[in-house]
């Protein structure tokens, strides 16, 4: 295999874009196009990508602004994470619809993409059932809707596979019809890391590719095409056996790095493996140097990362083995990210909410 030949990782996020770029050209820079800022908000990792034409050539993603959170709230069920998660979304979402031009007075579409059938793929349709929709009392009892609430409807149009139409075609019919002033979009997306799998959430005004998430990109939901402001709200539920494969590899050579490394240290020893009840975190530090790799791996441990990716591809693409891979405890999952994500919406669109993130999750 070439040194020339790299695997083409496929990601919907952004920020991994950025990460991929910045590895494959170590003089990239914000003047590249691409301008990232990382802040902490309520100890949530959130991340700033905006591309112009230029950045956006570079990293293959559409021009516009990008917004990343990262946090284990989902994967680690706790309720009380969940809630700040919820709260960082609300302000998230808030401040994107403000720089897109959306006032408090305008109409919302909100669209879940996705197969309520398949759990991976079902929160979309979750999340829609979930928001406070609004749009047949503002119609039928205007007189009932108080002051903070806006017109809010939702939909949930399934997927070609089962309907046999063109979801963006459906959503073209609804938007006609109904006329809103802007679209949320909601679907789930594919990443290139074990790690960011039901614990990242992406924002952006770019739009979506209904059915990105497992590799079918159909005609895309965005401004350019509904002459609207259309917010995508996306998370990375799949994740690919290639991925999966390369990221253990990588596990194990920063275990043996961080082993030797113990080892060389007064009055520590070799551990024979992991203890399997003992969390670890395993970071770049740990990755021993080439000779140790060669030493734990052969010639395998020499490639570089994209080589070790091509090469897997090659195994199991012809086997049938390259598999789209979620968590087992994906229902758990889904369910929750959807009442942070509803309740990250309500927050945004309805101010006259009173907390509203602890009315999502009085479950």
């Amino acid at each position: 295999m070439s040194r020339d030949e790299h695997y083409s990782v496929r990601t919907d996020l952004a920020l991994e874009a950025q990460e991929i770029h910045v590895q494959n050209d170590a003089s990239s820079s914000d003047t590249d196009g691409v301008q990232v800022m990382e802040k902490e908000i309520h100890d949530i990792k959130t991340t700033y990508v905006t591309l112009d034409e230029s950045g956006a050539e570079r990293i293959g993603k559409k021009p516009g602004h990008y917004i990343t959170l990262e946090s284990q709230a989902i994967r680690k069920q706790d309720t009380k994470l969940q809630m700040n998660l919820a709260k960082v979304v609300s302000g998230q979402l808030r401040k994107i619809l403000t720089d897109s031009g959306v006032t408090d007075q305008d109409r919302c579409l909100i669209v879940g993409l996705g197969n309520h059938l398949v759990t991976p793929d079902a929160l979309g349709p979750l999340v829609t059932e979930k928001v406070l929709v609004t749009s047949h009392l503002f119609e039928l009892q205007p007189e009932t809707v108080q002051e903070g609430y806006r017109s809010v409807s939702a939909v949930s149009p399934g997927v070609m596979g089962t309907t046999g139409i063109e979801t963006s075609d459906m959503v073209h019919g609804i938007i006609e019809e109904t006329k809103p002033d802007f679209v949320i979009v909601i679907d789930a997306l594919a990443s290139r890391s074990i790690n960011r799998i039901n614990a990242t959430i992406q924002i952006s005004d770019t739009g979506i590719h209904p059915g990105s998430g497992v590799g079918n990109k159909r005609k895309e939901i965005s401004k350019e095409t509904y002459q609207v402001p259309v917010i995508s709200i996306g998370v990375p539920t799949v994740v690919d056996a290639v991925t999966i494969t390369s990221d253990t590899i990588d596990y194990v050579l920063k275990h043996f790095g961080r082993e030797w490394k113990e080892k060389d240290r007064p009055g520590q020893a070799l551990s024979p493996a992991l203890n399997p009840f003992e969390r670890k975190t395993l970071t770049e530090e740990d990755h021993p140097n080439e000779e140790q790799s060669k030493a734990v791996l052969g010639m395998f441990g020499q490639l570089e990362e994209a080589e070790k990716k091509q090469l897997i591809k090659e195994v199991l693409t012809p086997l049938g083995h390259n598999l789209m891979v979620t968590p087992k405890e994906v229902d758990t999952f889904i369910n929750d990210m959807a009442h942070v994500i509803a309740s990250g919406i309500n927050g945004a669109l309805h101010p006259g909410i009173e907390d509203g993130e602890a009315q999502s999750y009085s479950r």
